[in-house]
Order: structure tokens, then sequence, then C-alpha cells
């Protein structure tokens, strides 16, 4: 009789491969001693041609809580390749709870695709009832030996199908379903024994876990005048959830009908996600769902190997800038004012030119005083040979009174007016240039579109000068516009928006829960790490937005929720401002306005992180649960709904920009004070260096004259 049971389960198991042929690409078997002759030579060679078999032997004394490394090894193999079916016949029910628990806990097993086993009672303990919701295409092997009604003959053995009862709750006892009957090779029904049931849910209640988090989750508290629940809400709690994600919870149940019923972990506002408590134990979200008190969780959650360690998660149904809010004008630069209409290169340009022209201005005028050197030596010598010339004949006819004058006086006059020099004019256009500090100078004053005294005398100076004047007209009004342009603005805006401004700052850094505290600490970004060195956990937003407030402090968040912390803390300013003015507590006011400061997110992302919604770890609702966000995100739903969240957010923003005047205040004149008290600073140092050269130089000398205070130098 037992080789006739051997061979009917031996032909239900390649008839249940039969029929469910999908097409298989791989199969992974698990068996001990008991079951390891169903899958002999002959067996496999019905399925070679288009099946590969991953085959696990399992001695009968081994713990398969903790398997050896071959089996880990073959079962990580079986994960790369992506077998669609685990068919585990092991004899002892004990040992194969084990083995399937150390594979759900490790993912050595994929959950999500079918199964076959022995059946066994101690496989439905209560402390595996969490298997049965995760491993739900499964089918169970129960054999019997007796007599059936529809055997027709004595002791034909038969065998029952059953599986667990998903979607429907397992309560305290799991009562298997029944599938169908094997008997003399048939089946009896002939039904899929692997339905997907994940398609329809029917209305089962799932228990959904959520903290607020914005945009994600909203926390709204229920009033007596509420009208905005809807009858998906909860009613038997005074509060309710609205947000991106509850409109993606909504849009899914309907989808795959199931009903929910959110909830709020306890301590939500503390434990935030959660973090590991003493023993290893999970709080907030996180230990909801370890511990499978909740299916799905909300709230923002990362997409990071951290959580995906404790949990699946869906497709990210959204991409979130995580950055910095951080105060304004840590540091003010109003003294920078007159710098500012150019940027470093611009002004670095006109240094250059500056430099540049007063060479080519000095190089040019001391060519033109060496041509007018030498004219001036040819003419005296020309000069010279017409005097000798004309000593004896000496006619001035035109003066008469110079007939008068003898020889002697004669021939001073006609020296005078043979050897009398260049023009003076001609000279006079070159003092300007002949000398290095007149050209620096001068040239510099004519940046400063400051007229010359006297237009130089050469031509190529005069056109020189003529270009340079268009060039300084030039620059002169690019920079007269741009300072004007900066003076009529408000006091310009100090802000951090880099990641190493945020360092040179020196400002202590600390976000919400460990998850972020992991992040920056396990990083591979050296900058990033350093942040992570003295990174804080604070919980309590209102407290961290009041610490940036105070300049002490910047707080690690994404984009949207540090937009509605930057409007709560405003909207609570303007309250104690009203509560002030109508105290007419004066100083109270001036406290709030002193301590006020203007904060500013960060412009770079630290990251751009994913976020997804939250399912139990190896959830079998995942793949259709994916399904239905991919196609919410490919309609543009996922992008209204965020923009819904935020809408009063942005409705109340407060304006803090005032409106722009164009009115000068000693903070903008600051610029120019700097530059005059270098001024002064610079007059005086040079001042009180002419001295000390006076006294220590001058003075010493042994040819100074103490009544002309001059050196004088004594004729020998």
């Amino acid at each position: 009789m037992m080789d006739e049971i051997q061979k009917d389960l031996q032909k239900l198991i390649t008839d249940i491969m039969v029929h469910n042929l999908h097409p298989y690409k791989c199969v992974t078997i698990i068996s001990d001693d008991m079951y390891s002759w169903i899958f002999d030579k002959a067996w496999f060679q019905k399925f070679k041609a288009f099946i590969s078999f991953i085959t696990i032997f399992v001695e009968e004394y081994e713990d398969l809580l903790s398997p050896q490394d071959e089996i880990q090894e073959s079962l990580e193999e079986a994960n790369e390749v992506g077998c669609q079916m685990y068919i585990i016949l092991l004899a002892n029910g004990l040992q194969c709870t084990r083995f399937l628990s150390f594979g759900d806990r490790y993912r050595m097993l994929d959950t999500r695709m079918k199964f076959i086993l022995i059946y066994d009672s101690r496989l439905f303990e209560r402390e595996f009832h969490y298997l049965w919701r995760r491993i739900v295409n499964v089918v169970f092997i129960r054999q019997y030996e007796g007599t059936h009604r529809d055997a027709g003959k004595k002791n034909n053995p038969w065998f029952e199908l059953v599986t667990v009862p998903f979607p429907s709750p397992i309560n305290s006892i799991l009562v298997p379903k029944r599938l169908d009957i094997y008997s003399r090779g048939k089946f009896r029904k002939g039904i899929d024994l692997f339905r997907e049931k994940t398609v329809d849910l029917k209305n089962q209640t799932l228990k959904i876990v959520a903290f607020s988090h914005t945009p994600g989750t909203k926390k709204h508290w229920i009033s007596s005048g509420n009208t905005n629940i809807t009858d998906e809400d909860s009613t038997t709690k005074n509060y309710y959830f609205s947000g991106a994600e509850v409109e993606i919870l909504k849009t899914v149940s309907r989808a795959m009908n199931f009903n929910y019923d959110i909830y709020e972990p306890e301590n939500a506002d503390i434990e935030l996600w959660g973090r590991k408590g003493v023993e290893t134990k999970y709080t907030g979200i996180i230990g909801e769902m370890i511990y499978t008190h909740a299916d799905i969780a909300l709230g923002d959650l990362y997409y990071i190997p951290s959580l995906l360690n404790l949990m699946d998660l869906s497709i990210p149904y959204n991409t979130e800038c995580l950055t910095f809010v951080t105060p304004e004008a840590l540091t003010d630069n109003s003294w920078k004012t007159l710098i500012l209409p150019f940027s470093g290169f611009m002004w670095l340009g006109v240094l250059l030119c500056l430099a540049l022209s007063s060479l080519s201005f000095f190089l040019i005028a001391k060519f033109h005083c060496r041509i007018n050197h030498l004219k001036e030596k040819k003419r005296k010598e020309k000069n010279d040979a017409v005097y000798v010339k004309k000593k004896k004949v000496i006619t001035l006819s035109m003066f008469p009174e110079v007939q008068k004058l003898d020889d002697d006086a004669k021939y001073i006059l006609m020296k005078g007016q043979y050897n009398k020099p260049i023009e003076e004019g001609q000279l006079m256009g070159l003092y300007l240039f002949s000398e290095p500090f007149n050209c620096l100078l001068y040239t510099y004053s004519m940046l400063l579109l400051v007229s010359l005294p006297k237009l130089p005398t050469g031509w190529s100076l005069r056109i020189l000068t003529g270009w340079y004047w268009l060039y300084s007209l030039l620059v002169v009004v690019a920079y007269r516009s741009s300072l004007t342009a900066i003076l009529a603005r408000p006091v310009p805006r100090v802000t951090i928006d880099t990641l190493q401004e945020l360092i040179d700052s020196n400002l202590a850094t600390g976000g919400w829960g460990e998850i972020n505290m992991e992040f920056f600490q396990t990083t591979l970004d050296p900058s990033i790490r350093d942040i992570g060195k003295t990174f804080e956990t604070v919980n309590n937003s209102d407290e961290a937005i009041d610490r940036v407030a105070s300049g002490k402090f910047a707080f690690y968040e994404n984009t949207y929720f540090l937009k509605e912390a930057i409007v709560k803390r405003q909207l609570r300013f303007q309250a104690n401002r009203i509560k002030s003015n109508s105290t007419n507590d004066t100083k109270a006011l001036n406290n709030i306005v002193r301590e006020d400061r203007s904060l500013h997110i960060m412009n770079d992302c630290i990251i751009n992180m994913p976020v997804s919604i939250g399912l139990q770890k190896n959830s079998p609702i995942k793949p259709r649960f994916d399904k239905h966000i991919r196609r919410v995100l490919e309609a543009g739903l996922i992008k209204k709904w965020l923009d819904d969240a935020m809408q009063k957010i942005l409705n109340v923003e407060v304006q803090t920009v005032e409106e722009t005047k164009a009115i000068m205040s000693m903070r903008k004149f600051s610029g120019a004070l700097v530059v005059l008290f270098i001024g002064y600073i610079l007059s005086v140092l040079i001042f009180s260096v002419e001295i000390l050269y006076f006294n220590l130089v001058l003075k010493r000398n042994p040819n100074y004259n103490k009544y002309s205070r001059s050196i004088v130098k004594k004729s020998e």
C-alpha cells in the first residue's frame, strides 16, 4: 500500500506543476529522507526541457532556523534566478515552520511565489499565523488512507488540497480552506489552485498606522462644527487624517475593494517613525509594522535600506527635496555696498585696464619728452650757427630804438632770440603723464570722470585719451546703474544656500528621528558626514524652528514640511504681536521684534529622497498595490494631491518682505563710510611715516638747514 501512496503523491505533484505551468523557469525543491524518493531521475526527465531545478536536501536533525551555508547559498541562488515555485516536502512540521520563519525574516524565500507543502497541524499554531498572512499562494497536501465516498473502492488513498483563507482575517484559530480533492490521478473540481487572491480583498478591513508628516499625512482634530469629515474617516476617534498618502490609500482601497481603519500609535509626537528601544524593541509606526499590528503605514517613509530591512515599501510616489532651514542675515554685507555692483572678475578686469592704461600713458609721454628734447638740441645748434654768421650784420630796422644800443647789447638780444627754447605750451601737456605717480593719478582720475587740467600735447596721447574716456564712460555708467539698483533695493539678504556655507557657518544641525541621523552618519559624502558628527535628534518641530530663529540652529526636513513650519511660526509671531498691541505692552513687543529673524530654506538639496508607503514585510498585496500607485502617478493625480495638501499653507503664508522703497539709510550707506574710514586710516599712517622719516632721516643729515628745513648742498 505504501508504494501506491508514493506513486499517487508523485503523480499529484506532477499534475499540480503541469496544470499550473505559466510557464515556470525555475523550481526550488526542499525535501528530507521521507520524501526525497519522489524526485527521482524519471521525474526530472519530464521537465528538463523547460524547467531548471534547485534541489536542497535536509537532514532530519538539522535546525532550519539557522541552516547551513550550503542551504543559504542555494536559496540566494533561487532568489537571483527568480524561481516561481517552492516545493517543500518535510515530514517534520516544526522543522518546516522554522525554515519558513528563517526565509521570511532574512528574505531568503520569495513569499509571493507559489508554495507546495505537506499538511501538518503544527504549521497552523498561533505563533506562526503571521506566516500565512504573507505566504498566501500556498497549497497544503493532506493525505488520507481511509475510505472516501468518491473513491469507489475501500482503502483507496486520496489527497485533500487546502490553502490559507486569504483575504479573510485569521483569528485565534486558523481554519484552512479546501481547494480540491485528488483521487485516482484526477482532480475533483479542477480549479485553479494558485488563483490571484489580491485582486479582490472582499471588503476586508486593513489596519493603517499613521502619524502627521506634511505633505503625506496631516492630522486634524474633530470639532463639533467640522464639516470636512468624509464617510471614510473614522467617527470613533476625535481626529482624522488627510494628505497625499491618504488620497492614494482611498484610491487603492476602491480598486482593491478593501476598507481601512487609520489610527495613530502611542506617543507618535515623540516617537515619530519609531526607533529601536531597549531589548531591540521598536516603537512608533515601525514597531506597529514589525509586530504585525498594522497592515499599511503612512507618514512619508523614506526609501532607504534601514526601512527596507524592517518592512516592505511601495514604489516611490514622490521625490522630496530634503534640506535645511537656516536663519537669514547671520552676517551683514552692507559694508561691501561699493564693491557689490561688479563681480570679482569684473573688478580684476578694471584694475588690469587701469594698470595697462597708466603704463601706456607713461611710455608715450616719455617718448614725446625724448623727441622734444632732440628737437630742442638741434634748434640750439642751428641758432648758434646763424648767430655767428650774422653777428657782423645786425639790422634791426624794424626796431629803431634797438639801433642805439651798443654791439654787446645787440649780441645779448640776438642770442636770446635765436636760443629761445621750445614754446612752454608744448611741454605743459606732457607733465601730466611724464612722471609715474602723476600718470597713475591722472589715469585713475579719468576713470572717475574727473577732467584733466590740460589736454595732452602729443597727438598719440590725445587719441589714447579720447578712447580711454569712452572706456571710462562705459564703466562708470554701468557701475552707477548697478549701484543705484542696489541702493534702491531693500537691504540684501545674506542666506545659506549650499552645504559648504552651512559647514562654514558653524551652526548646530538637527532633524526628526533616528532615520535622519543614520543617513548623516552612514553616508559616503565627507561633507555630509561632517555635519553628521554634530547632528542632533529633535522631535519637537516648534522648538527646533525657534532655535533656528535665534540664529543658532539649522533644521533638516523636506521642503514641504519646512514651509509649513515657517508659516506656523509666522502666524504665532503675528498672534503674539497682536496680543502685545492689545495690551499696550511696548516692552514685550520690542522683545518680539528683536528676537524674530527671517528664516530661509536652502536652495541646494542635501538629497532628493524617494518617498513611499509602508507595507508589512513580504506583504502579498505589494505587487498589486504598486500597480495602482503607478497608475495614479501616471495620471498626474499625486501631483494634484500634493498641491492640495499645501494649498492651505500657501494661502495663509505671511509676506515678510517689505515694500521696495528707494530710501537711503545708514545701513546702506555703511559701505561709503567704510571707504572713508579706510582713507582716514591710510592718510594717518602715511602722515606718520612722513613725520618719522623727517625726524629720523632728514634731521640727521649733515647738510640739513633748520631754517629752510631742507637739505642744502654746500659749494666747494
